[in-house]
Parts: structure tokens; C-alpha cells; sequence
């Protein structure tokens, strides 16, 4: 398996991104991604162009190129886009479970990101073979149990995280890891139900409240929260698909992998912090992949890394039913993009033109 993931055809550098609920996975099904190729064109106007439904904000050098609302946050009840609502955030959750990973080696609940599984579970099959690292890099070759479980919720199943991590070590138990941990890179997101369970038991704090109180707290993100299975009208973005509801999906499957709800002023202040000083510059270089060849993507700690050309985008997207997420930021131009949206595209289209757009014509 290529531990990077090469572009064909036209820029389709994204292609690997296509996402179903808060699964990310590669895909070759990008072939209609036709974003206006004008070098005037505006991020607005490319969003208006794809039908974009959600809020978009993308500033550079501290300057607004777009800051606004697409399309309703509630049919219904005609109620406008805004950036002080809640939307499901996705996989985009994964870049605040990595961050509290690098929390805990702070705060010398971990020494580094090289100790292997089975000094926390001695139990956990393949254990000394795989590292916190590649847990984090979707390099530890642990299969993916959304479907299973998804599959076992359907059939009237409860399960709550502990329950997902037997099903985890049991997929283990009885058919292996899909490669050699460190050999290949495979998205996966029992990789990071078991970074958010592993700050659960080290931190001796619930996982939500450990971000809570590390993160969110001294970011001032009050609106940033643990979403619930049905959301609330009055302050949450309805999630639609194809033209119907569709936003009620059970958070515990999503457990440290795609549960947070979030508005776009603090998905902003995330970011930000990310791309100034959240992390240090020694945590930083761990953390983002280096030296990604034009034309590739890579996986780094919790972060996607984009390279085209000169430019590089570090990143993360999601989706989850009824909604799509992105957040990312370029360092070359000061940067920052945040995308949230309610309305599902489970072919990533909408996420993909946009990026192409932002590192094709916009940033290069």
C-alpha cells in the first residue's frame, strides 16, 4: 500500500476524500467535479456555483474573501444560515481527539507517541505492534467498525464505546489487522475511538470534559459541544439530504471520531489557534506531514496534508448524516477555511471543488 496517495487526471488531488457519515475513504468517483477554472472567479461565487448550502468562512492575510451563509439553516421554519449556529462537525471531531492526545503527553500522561498499545491494554491483540503515532496516522492497520456496528444498531443493538471496543478487538481477535502497523496507511476510524477512549482512562476525566477543559475553555469555544442523537431545532442547523431530514444519527457510534456539534465562529478560532500557536513548533513538525510531493496527499497526526505546486493546505473533513464539514488553513498565504454545511454530499463534490478551486486558482 502507498503510504501517499498520487492525483490522476485534472488537480483531482481530493479524490481520496470522498466521505460516508463520518467515515473518510478513497474514491475514484470525482470524474464530475467541474469547478469554474477562471482565475476571477471568487470563493463565492464557486460556492454559489456548486450549491453550496451551509455557512462558509475563508479569510486571508486576516481578510474576509467570503463570510456568510448559503441556502437555509431549517426549511421549515425559513430560518437563515448563521455563524453562531450549531452544525455537526464529522470527522473534523479527529483533529481535537489528536490534539488531546498531544494534551496528555503534555500534561505527562503519555511520554511519547511511540509507546504501543499494550503498555495501556495488555490484552488488546497485536498491541506491541502498534503505536499511538500510528493510531493517529491511520497507519496501524486496525479495521474499521462503523459498519458492523452501524449494521448491529439497525438489527436493535445498544452499544456504547467500551461495547465498540470489544467489537474492535474481536474484528482483531478473528481476522487480523488489514497490514502490518507502519507498512501502509488505511483511514480507520476505530483508530481514534480508541485515542479518545485512551484519554479517557489516562486523563480519569470523561473525554468530552477533558476537551472541555483543555481546549474549548481556554479558546473561549463555548458553542463547541458533544452532539446529541436528535438535535435541537432552536439552535442546531437541520441536516438534509436529497431534499429530506435527515439529522438524527446515534453519537455513540461516533464516540471520539465524528460526535462534536460546532458553529462556524468557533470552528474559526479553532483553526486559527491550530495555524498560529496552539501547538509548538516541535509538536507542529510531529504532527503535519513534511515534504508531501506536488500532486499528493498524506495523512499526519489527525491532519490530512494537501500539496500542489508550491502551496500546501493542512486539513480535515467530515461528514455525517445530513451534514459536510471542512476546516483547514494555508500557511504560504495566512490562510483559513472553515466549511459547514447541512446538506449531505456523500460524493465529496461539493468539498472537492472547492479545494480544487482554493489551491489551483485561488492560492497558486
Amino acid at each position: 500500500m502507498n503510504h501517499m496517495l498520487k492525483t490522476t487526471g485534472h488537480f483531482m488531488i481530493v479524490l481520496l476524500l470522498s466521505m460516508t457519515t463520518f467515515l473518510s475513504s478513497c474514491s475514484n468517483d470525482d470524474d464530475n467535479v467541474n469547478p469554474p477554472n477562471n482565475n476571477n472567479t471568487t470563493v463565492e461565487n464557486v460556492l454559489t456555483d456548486i450549491d453550496f448550502q451551509g455557512y462558509a468562512i475563508v479569510t486571508k492575510n486576516g481578510n474576509d474573501l467570503v463570510r456568510q451563509g448559503f441556502g437555509l439553516a431549517n426549511e421549515s421554519t425559513a430560518m437563515p444560515q448563521s455563524d453562531n449556529l450549531a452544525y455537526r462537525i464529522g470527522s473534523v471531531t479527529k483533529t481535537l481527539t489528536a490534539a488531546a492526545i498531544v494534551q496528555l503527553r503534555r500534561d505527562g500522561l503519555i511520554n511519547n507517541f511511540n509507546q504501543t498499545l499494550d503498555e495501556f491494554d495488555a490484552e488488546f491483540p497485536n498491541g506491541e505492534q502498534i503505536t499511538i503515532a500510528q493510531l493517529l496516522s491511520h497507519q496501524s492497520g486496525i479495521p474499521d467498525y462503523q459498519f458492523v456496528v452501524e449494521d448491529a444498531y439497525e438489527q436493535g443493538a445498544t452499544l456504547d464505546e467500551e461495547d465498540i471496543y470489544e467489537v474492535i478487538t474481536d474484528m482483531i481477535s478473528e481476522n487480523g489487522l488489514n497490514f502490518e502497523p507502519g507498512s501502509g496507511k488505511q483511514y480507520s476510524n476505530s483508530n481514534f475511538l480508541i485515542a479518545a477512549l485512551l484519554v479517557q482512562e489516562l486523563s480519569q476525566m470523561s473525554y468530552h470534559e477533558y476537551i472541555q477543559q483543555k481546549i474549548f475553555i481556554p479558546l473561549g469555544m463555548t458553542d463547541t459541544y458533544k452532539g446529541d442523537n436528535v438535535i435541537d431545532t432552536d439552535t442546531h442547523t437541520e441536516g438534509y439530504e436529497s431534499g429530506s431530514i435527515n439529522s438524527t444519527y446515534s453519537m455513540t457510534i461516533a464516540f471520539g471520531v465524528g460526535d462534536f456539534s460546532s458553529t462556524p465562529k468557533n470552528m474559526e478560532s479553532w483553526t486559527n489557534a491550530v495555524k498560529t500557536n496552539w501547538f509548538t513548533e516541535t509538536e507542529k513538525a510531529e504532527i503535519f506531514t513534511q515534504n508531501v510531493p506536488s500532486g499528493f496527499v498524506d495523512f499526519g497526526l489527525g491532519w490530512f496534508t494537501t500539496q500542489e505546486g508550491d502551496t500546501t493546505m493542512y486539513w480535515h473533513g467530515g461528514d455525517i448524516n445530513g451534514y459536510w464539514s471542512m476546516i483547514g488553513f494555508i500557511p504560504e498565504y495566512d490562510v483559513t477555511i472553515v466549511l459547514l454545511s447541512n446538506n449531505q454530499d456523500d460524493t465529496g463534490t461539493q468539498r472537492n471543488a472547492i479545494i480544487q478551486h482554493l489551491l489551483t486558482n485561488e492560492f497558486n
